[in-house]
């Protein structure tokens, strides 16, 4: 389940090398002999965890190990490090499986775009941008984003276009063709701002770069911590993803039983754990419900949650858009085919599968990290089907218009309420949960 980038550690490493730069820098600097032979093992390991962990044996039907000759022979005229990943995530991506893809290693540099996008419908738009940025002046919210780089963006390429972006190859500048809430249209440079970084990093535990590591990952464990607010019998939870303490959870349901509606906002929940998500149904029925099959390799077993702790009882909202993925797609359908609630918004991504973290590393002292995520498991519905590549599509569709996101409004929320016996202001729901940029 695609959730939060984690940076491991080995207690016993001395340094982490970095590659310099990212795409643009990249692109311009030949390979060395070493990098090349680097990026080989990379595209090697790929073969091997796919291989080795892959839920479907036959890998539908493609011919795995000619598929990994074709793209091996491509190593041998890669001319920069961009090229070379963009082959390792190529190589994976003849699955076409959301869960299965490569996560390179770190580059010395961090590129801060300085605006934020995301789907609504099938349309792409921006949804925040960052105050003193080359965005700031160029970019508003509202903005529906045409294409990025020339690569057309809506909701059949968006997955690729976003883990190409903001994960495979970082860019200094993005050229964006835009169409304004008002209509006009036009194309904006938007040029990142640069975070200089370090080649080799000291990650023992009383080094400083281990620290900033440490640091930047509490960060973002704040900027996605759980919230909610109270409304008379309303209780309004906003859960980021299923990576939460166990304990803060049963605090929130706690909560939430003292009102007679809840409204769940997953919206923006990407997923995260299996367990975590047992633990958010059972909190919300008072009997054993299975949430899905689980089709592995070598198993089929049902994926079952019991009644966990303080069950809330009351009324049931929840609430969904194009990026709420894999173990919040599984809660919603579930509330759905239970016909617990209402489940409001958006599609969700259709990402809904089981995966693994596989965390490799390249040389003997200075290592340089990556990793692969690989699925273990398919996960099919009570009703039969599985959610990969078809989303939940909610029982009442509610979508932003560019003017409501321009305007900083959440006509979804407002609707919730609503549902929920209550007045909500769009404009206030907006308000409600601000978003925080990390530091710099």
């Amino acid at each position: 389940m695609k959730g939060k980038l984690v940076v491991w550690v080995v207690a016993a490493t001395l340094a982490c090398g970095v590659f310099a730069g990212t795409a643009a820098s990249a692109q311009q600097a030949g390979l060395t002999n070493v990098q090349r032979g680097q990026i080989s093992d990379m595209m090697h390991d790929a073969y091997n965890e796919v291989k080795k962990h892959y839920y479907d044996p036959t890998l539908h039907g493609l011919d795995w190990d000619a598929r990994y000759k074709q793209y091996s022979a491509r190593m041998n005229s890669a001319q920069n490090l961009g090229q070379g990943f963009r082959d390792v995530a190529a190589f994976l991506a003849g699955l076409k499986d959301s869960h299965t893809y490569f996560i390179p290693p770190m580059r010395a540099n961090r590129y801060e775009a300085g605006f934020r996008y995301a789907l609504v419908g099938d349309n792409c738009f921006v949804t925040e941008v960052r105050p003193g940025t080359d965005a700031a002046s160029k970019l508003h919210p509202g903005d529906q984003i045409l294409k990025m780089n020339g690569f057309s963006i809506d909701r059949q390429d968006f997955q690729d276009a976003a883990y190409y972006f903001d994960i495979l190859a970082p860019q200094a500048a993005m050229e964006l063709d835009l169409r304004a809430p008002g209509g006009q249209e036009g194309m904006a440079l938007i040029k990142a701002t640069v975070i200089q970084g370090k080649h080799t990093l000291d990650l023992t535990d009383n080094g400083d770069d281990y620290w900033a590591l440490l640091r930047r990952e509490e960060n973002e464990d704040h900027a996605t911590r759980e919230e909610a607010e109270e409304i008379g019998d309303v209780m309004i939870w906003k859960f980021p993803d299923f990576y939460a303490d166990l304990n803060e959870m049963e605090r929130f349901v706690e909560k939430a039983s003292k009102h007679k509606t809840l409204i769940l906002d997953l919206r923006n929940n990407g997923g995260g754990s299996i367990d975590e998500l047992k633990a958010m149904v059972g909190s919300l029925f008072d009997h054993e419900v299975k949430i899905a099959d689980r089709v592995g390799r070598k198993e089929h077993k049902p994926v079952i949650a019991k009644p966990y702790g303080k069950v809330f009882g009351g009324k049931l909202i929840v609430l969904v858009n194009a990026e709420s993925g894999s173990a919040a797609e599984l809660l919603a359908r579930v509330v759905q085919l239970e016909h617990r609630g209402t489940v409001i918004g958006d599609r969700t991504a259709g990402a809904v599968m089981e995966a693994k973290s596989y965390s490799e590393a390249e040389g003997p002292d200075t290592q340089i990290f990556y990793s692969f995520s690989v699925t273990d498991a398919d996960l099919l519905m009570s009703d039969g089907k599985s959610l990969e590549k078809t989303g939940v599509t909610p029982d009442e569709v509610v979508l932003p218009t560019a003017a409501d996101l321009a305007a900083g409004r959440d006509p979804v929320l407002a609707h919730a309420a609503e549902l929920a016996g209550i007045t909500l202001d769009p404009a206030a729901a907006g308000k409600m949960f601000p978003f925080e940029w990390l530091p710099m």
